[in-house]
């Protein structure tokens, strides 16, 4: 319960309780479009209060021009974290530097962020950021410093129109209270089941719908200066996708960034190599088409997955924001984000290389076949992981396709096949016929599964522009490369296999070229399309 000199200081915005709730307070902001004004006092206020760096906000006021000249009106929007009761950041964050508190506030952190942008990614109203300075994620926290002293947050003490208000949602005699169980109010993004906990009075749709206003042609923004740069999302939707058939036009916005980068899409390609090569050799070996002493089993595996393997977990910790602190990953993990069960994944599946090299060495082939087991389940958790990793990210539709998984561990299999092939020829000629068999297989395969995909009714506005931007916008040369050099790997190896005795000599080396090249293209334009569609 605050102090009674703080009820009064709060009565005017009729946010602050009155009196002894009878359960654990639950907070939450209500903001009133019939009353802001568009003067960015908020945003100035949570700046100073909270020294907020000069090109990132924790709230600002999107605006949006709707009708028609002479019958226009400016629509205004308070956009800031939506303080979730099943926050999608807090399940990602691999530390809990994202975290609910008991009194329904996501706070942060920044002590134990690890800086991996999941978080970022998970977040469907793209209100986290990176602060420059320290290289922390942060976002709005309800001034939570104000609010355990007695005092209102920053934005509401400066709101001239009083717009702002912030109460306890469990307290009937609250302000918020009164008006999200009586009045009519709306969220962001209900379809997201994130249940927040920031509510709008009189706001226009075309504001609360990242999509529902076009952008200003040649990118030329009221105020403010929009990004070019690879890890830019344009705001607002292109003319021709907008969810609405009503004239808006974004007049105001932020720049916004993508979180994941080269690095990423590079990660997924290395870290299927690593798996699928395992998974390869395993297979021929169980069916008998390689020998268990063969020189691919017996050194190969364990020197080309574990060096793929040692490239993924370098990329991994380069992409982090604090990689001094990656370490957290292992001695604070929180179990529920998938990057932590990755990470343990990537570990145990590197301890069981180690030791395939070590048996190795010691001429110990039985130990190999006995790591053979612990091998093959780790190695497709390792392919595959990551579309869980992927689907934790709730902002971002492309990426919860169902047949995500599957597709991964295809993907896995082309370029295990495809990485073994140029050795093979040099080492174990007996494997480049199969081996092309599987790479070439596997490219059709995969080239199948992208057709299918891009088929398939895609049943969100979100997960439709994406797949614009993949197959004909920002990364359609990426993706069509991609695809292009795909179906030549499969032309090629189709080549090699059809010779009468033996594949002829290099085919093997450019079957892997083609087919490992088109799926890193593939495997960037993917990430990066699934990122591209503006969130708030």
């Amino acid at each position: 319960m605050l102090p009674p000199a703080v009820h009064a200081a709060g009565a005017h915005a009729g946010g602050i309780p009155s009196g002894g709730a009878a359960r654990p307070p639950k907070w939450a902001k209500v903001i009133d479009h019939t009353r802001c004004i568009g003067c960015h006092a908020c945003t100035v206020a949570c700046k100073s209060e909270n020294e907020v760096p000069l090109g990132v906000t924790r709230t600002y006021v999107k605006s949006v021009d709707v009708g028609v000249f002479p019958e226009a009106r400016r629509a205004f929007q308070v956009t800031r974290c939506n303080q979730c009761d099943d926050a999608p950041c807090a399940a990602a964050c691999p530390t809990s530097a994202m975290f609910v508190r008991e009194d329904g506030i996501v706070d942060f952190d920044k002590t134990i962020c690890i800086g991996c942008k999941a978080c970022i990614a998970a977040c469907p109203y793209d209100a986290i950021f990176i602060n420059p300075e320290d290289h922390a994620a942060e976002k709005c926290n309800f001034c939570t410093h104000r609010l355990d002293a007695g005092l209102e947050p920053a934005c509401v003490v400066v709101c001239p129109t009083e717009a702002i208000l912030v109460g306890d949602m469990n307290d009937p005699a609250s302000g918020v209270a009164r008006i999200i169980n009586r009045a009519p109010v709306a969220v962001r993004r209900p379809e997201k089941n994130t249940r927040p906990k920031l509510f709008y009075v009189g706001a226009h749709q075309a504001t609360l719908d990242p999509l529902g206003a076009r952008r200003p042609e040649g990118g030329v923004f009221m105020w403010s200066e929009q990004g070019t740069g690879p890890d830019q999302v344009t705001a607002g939707a292109p003319p021709s996708w907008t969810t609405t058939s009503a004239e808006a036009l974004l007049s105001y916005d932020i720049p916004h960034g993508a979180p994941w980068q080269w690095r990423v899409s590079l990660y997924t390609w290395t870290k299927g190599i690593a798996s699928g090569a395992y998974l390869v050799l395993l297979g021929l070996l169980l069916a008998g088409a390689l020998p268990w002493t063969g020189t691919l089993w017996v050194w190969v595996a364990p020197v080309l997955c574990g060096t793929a393997l040692a490239a993924t977990g370098a990329l991994l910790v380069a992409d982090l924001k604090h990689p001094e602190r990656c370490y957290m990953i292992f001695t604070r993990p929180q179990w529920g984000s998938w990057l932590v069960r990755g990470a343990f994944i990537i570990g145990a599946y590197a301890l069981v290389l180690a030791a395939h090299f070590a048996a190795s060495l010691a001429g110990a082939r039985a130990w190999q076949r006995d790591l053979a087991v612990p091998g093959l389940a780790l190695a497709v958790l390792c392919a595959v992981y990551t579309a869980y990793l992927f689907a934790q990210a709730k902002a971002r539709d492309l990426w919860q396709s169902p047949l995500l998984p599957v597709h991964l561990l295809l993907q896995a299999l082309v370029a295990g096949a495809s990485a073994l092939l140029p050795l093979a020829g040099w080492l174990e000629p007996i494997a480049v016929r199969p081996l092309l068999g599987i790479a070439g297989g596997g490219s059709l395969a995969h080239l199948l599964l992208l057709w299918v995909d891009a088929s398939l009714p895609h049943v969100t506005a979100h997960s439709r522009l994406a797949v614009h931007e993949l197959l004909g916008g920002r990364f359609a040369r990426a993706f069509w490369t991609g695809a292009a050099l795909a179906a030549l790997a499969v032309v090629a190896a189709a080549a090699g296999l059809a010779a009468p005795a033996r594949p002829p000599a290099g085919s093997g080396a450019l079957v892997a070229a083609l087919a490992l090249a088109g799926l890193l293209a593939y495997e960037h334009a993917y990430v990066q399309a699934g990122q591209c569609v503006p969130l708030a």
